[in-house]
């Protein structure tokens, strides 16, 4: 699957925000890309894909993007999957994140977008299979991601033990 992802601009975008936040989500989305490939979190999608008896080639292109995405309400978009089979990834915007490192830290912050990244993408995935049954959806991303959360946590604290 990470053969798939890239990082995607929107020209037009650039030109509308500051060096200091084109740089902000520029880093943004290099710690989500980061995030998303890593191998333990590519077999994680290799399982729920397995186990979804989703095929991977439904999945097209994986997309994350430098800028947010506003809907018409004015609410921002995690991310969004078409027919297609893309899957979009956008990032929070940079008043929410100052807020939130400002409140609980630089690692904590990390941390929260880094798991928001892994949520979306999982959440996103399951709308291949699952296109119109956002209930079904939400449920699967909530099991799927705590399921992942528990065995990273595992992982990491077997690490501690070497």
């Amino acid at each position: 699957m990470s053969s798939k992802m890239r990082i995607t601009v929107r020209p037009k975008k650039i030109v509308r925000f500051s060096k200091t936040r084109v740089s902000f989500y520029m880093k943004y989305a290099s710690v989500v890309f980061k995030t998303l490939r890593k191998p333990l979190f590519q077999k994680f999608l290799d399982w729920i894909l397995k186990r979804e008896n989703i095929k991977e080639h439904k999945v097209t292109k994986v997309q994350v993007m430098v800028f947010p995405f506003r809907k018409e309400n004015g609410k921002g978009l995690a991310g969004k999957c078409n027919g297609k089979g893309e899957i979009f990834i956008y990032p929070k915007r940079l008043e929410f994140c100052r807020k939130l490192i400002r409140n609980c830290g630089k690692e904590e912050g990390y941390s929260y977008i880094k798991n928001r990244a892994r949520a979306t993408f999982i959440h996103e995935l399951l709308h291949i299979k699952y296109s119109s049954d956002e209930e079904k959806v939400r449920e699967l991303t909530r099991k799927y991601f705590k399921i992942f959360t528990q065995h990273q946590n595992t992982q990491n604290s077997n690490t501690h033990n070497i």
